[in-house]
């Protein structure tokens, strides 16, 4: 595990120092504290930052083929490399270390870019070959680690963070309107586009080629197609998924350093340290932790789970300093981020990483086998279909704009008059909800947004392109792709890696990605009971059922209680004349978000958190590049490559009907 990081240019003649990579590695050094290493030469610049994992004494990277024509850098790991390695010695192929690594190079002398489809793990790398003097990046197929990019003055950059490109080329610090109108519908900025126009994200599945000065990027694998498996019992579809999810677990048990888990107490994390427990031979490692607020305090039922399987259990009970915090994250992150369970996962990195160097967690669970409510509800909201569409047509033309704003189950009542694509839409975006009551953009950017897209079609592209027919599965694959990307493993990744932290995530492995995928969405999804089949395993594998059979939390956090106490302070950086003179937001519908908020009884933490995360990343990251920062300061631009004319930015067309 580390980061990587470099430039190459189009041509032999550039001006590319081993200091100008070395500097690009030193914004990143969190990712890597044990190791730097670097190769510059004839026009090309690779650099890494290592956290050792496996062969600690001679896994130094850039790692190297027989002649030294083709060098490697890469971030994550590969966990089918012990048996990769015997079939390239087979070959003839002679290695110098022990590390997974070279496995890669080695294949690339095999198969050409074409290799990332025998590696079976996470990974963001960079292959540079000498002789043809390309370029190869490429991703893991489900996004677990990430890779960035930006070609610039012939220059092409690489960067597992975009404060690495920054930092050797500010000029590129081009803030994006889409991506930030992105980030305000959804709390995050998907592939491919990132916060900054001429930055991009190389999206999960994908290979990036440059050569001659052109960029080539392709997709090399996607999810397969859904709803193909129907088992013929539920035995044995357990017995299928048992066996896959020890697998998956097993192999991500190689490390040549201290390993644990997460464990919140759930389905998913009690289910993988069932799995580790049974894999080990010794005692798992795990840890969570709790709040002192009883009605946010999982760490009950993780003390349960770890007790059953005899766990080294580690808990924590915070009170943390939660201003602090919020200080120091939105400091460190490139793109605004709106997932307030950053904290509690950034705190249990830290925690971790005083006992073990990398961690299993449980993520991709809700995606892969349908574990958030919100599939439920979409679910019973289907009903809503028998209602002509001119009908609920009229109703949101007509109807709903005379409807009082404190109506009671207003939302509701626009939401389900909506095509069914179109209500889950609308339910993930947090702006065109708000802005039906009352505006909360400014006009200015209301002008600079009109020349940019409807973010919703992030989400209608991945619906119109979904590999099943089935509505549950369709949902799924839209997750799959956008928010379990770009929300759940970049803050798995961000947080972990501020604390010099691997995590590995079995349920993600993309053998077992593709069964789960063909299986029937009823394994899944069975009446109201989310992930049915993963649930049924847990508790086949010996999970307590009082830890299974709860309400869902996650990492769960009293931010409401703190957004009206330790965070009501900051808060009200959301109504300065600082904030306001950005030029982004209307006085009047802040005021009324604060004012509903804290005085009104309503529950806005979400959205507040959202607006305090968008504007102390603009006072504690993006001021480090530009001074002042705000729509009438900075280059503020209209990204075209997502335009889609017909489609208007805050009031979607509906499709469907």
């Amino acid at each position: 595990m580390c980061g990587i990081a470099g430039v190459v240019s189009a041509t032999r003649e550039s001006n590319i120092t081993e200091a100008l990579v070395h500097h690009m590695c030193e914004q990143i050094v969190y990712r890597g504290p044990d190791d730097e290493g670097l190769y510059v030469a004839d026009g090309a610049g690779l650099g890494m930052r290592r956290l050792s994992i496996i062969d600690l004494s001679g896994g130094h990277q850039p790692v190297f083929n027989e002649d030294r024509s083709a060098w490697v850098v890469f971030n994550g790991e590969i966990y089918n490399f012990p048996e990769l390695r015997p079939e390239l010695e087979s070959r003839g192929h002679r290695f110098y270390t022990h590390t997974d690594t070279e496995v890669i190079i080695h294949l690339y002398e095999e198969m050409g870019a074409g290799c990332v489809q025998k590696l079976r793990g996470m990974f963001g790398l960079a292959i540079y070959d000498k002789v043809k003097r390309k370029l190869i990046l490429a991703r893991d197929r489900l996004g677990k680690k990430p890779l960035h990019y930006a070609l610039h003055n012939g220059n092409l950059y690489f960067a597992s963070e975009i404060k690495s490109i920054l930092a050797v080329a500010p000029e590129l610090a081009e803030v994006n309107a889409q991506a930030l109108l992105e980030y305000l519908y959804f709390g995050y900025v998907a592939d491919p586009i990132t916060v900054f126009t001429g930055i991009q994200k190389l999206p999960p599945g994908h290979l990036l080629e440059f050569e001659n000065g052109k960029i080539g990027v392709r997709q090399y694998w996607d999810l397969p197609p859904y709803d193909t498996y129907f088992p013929k019992s539920e035995e044995e579809c357990l017995e299928e998924l048992d066996r896959r999810l020890f697998e998956a677990t097993r192999i991500r048990l190689i490390s040549d350093v201290p390993l644990g888990a997460f464990l919140s107490g759930g389905v998913d994390s009690s289910t993988v340290v069932a799995m580790m427990a049974r894999a080990s031979s010794g005692p798992v490692k795990t840890f969570s932790i709790g709040f002192t607020k009883d009605d946010f305090n999982e760490a009950h039922y993780a003390r349960i789970v770890a007790q059953k399987f005899g766990t080294d259990h580690h808990e924590m009970i915070l009170e943390p300093d939660v201003v602090q915090t919020v200080e120091h994250l939105t400091s460190s992150l490139e793109e605004p981020f709106g997932d307030s369970s950053m904290l509690p996962t950034y705190y249990v990195s830290q925690m971790a990483r005083k006992h073990v160097t990398v961690t299993l967690s449980g993520d991709g669970g809700d995606e892969i086998f349908a574990g958030y409510g919100r599939y439920r509800i979409h679910s019973d909201r289907r009903i809503f279909e028998y209602i002509p569409g001119w009908a609920r047509r009229f109703y949101r033309n007509q109807i709903f704009p005379l409807t009082p704003s404190t109506m009671r189950g207003r939302k509701f009542s626009y939401n389900v008059s909506l095509p069914w694509q179109e209500r889950y839409v609308d339910e993930l975006s947090f702006v065109p909800a708000f802005e039906r009551d009352l505006p909360l953009l400014s006009d200015g950017f209301r002008d600079v947004l009109g020349r940019s897209e409807d973010p919703g079609n992030v989400l209608r592209r991945y619906f119109t392109h979904s590999p099943a027919k089935d509505p549950v599965s369709q949902l799924l694959y839209v997750d799959t792709k956008t928010y379990m990307v770009a929300d759940i493993l970049t803050k798995v990744d961000r947080m972990s890696m501020l604390n010099s932290l691997e995590v590995r995530v079995p349920i993600l492995d993309y053998e077992l990605v593709e069964w789960a995928a063909g299986l029937s969405s009823a394994w899944k999804l069975r009446g109201r009971q989310l992930k049915y089949i993963l649930l049924k395993l847990a508790e086949r594998v010996g999970v307590p059922r009082e830890a299974l059979y709860r309400k869902k939390q996650g990492f769960a956090l009293p931010l409401d209680h703190w957004m009206r106490h330790e965070l009501k302070d900051m808060l009200m950086v959301l109504i300065e004349p600082r904030t306001l003179q950005r030029g982004y937001f209307e006085s009047t519908g802040l005021r009324k978000l604060m004012d509903d908020h804290m005085h009104r009884g309503r529950t806005l933490s979400d959205h507040l958190w959202r607006l305090l995360m968008f504007e102390l990343w603009h006072r504690n990251f993006l001021e480090k590049y530009i001074k002042p920062a705000g729509l009438f300061s900075l280059p503020v631009v209209a990204d075209s490559r997502r335009k889609v004319p017909s489609v208007s930015v805050l009031a979607p067309a509906p499709v469907g009907e």
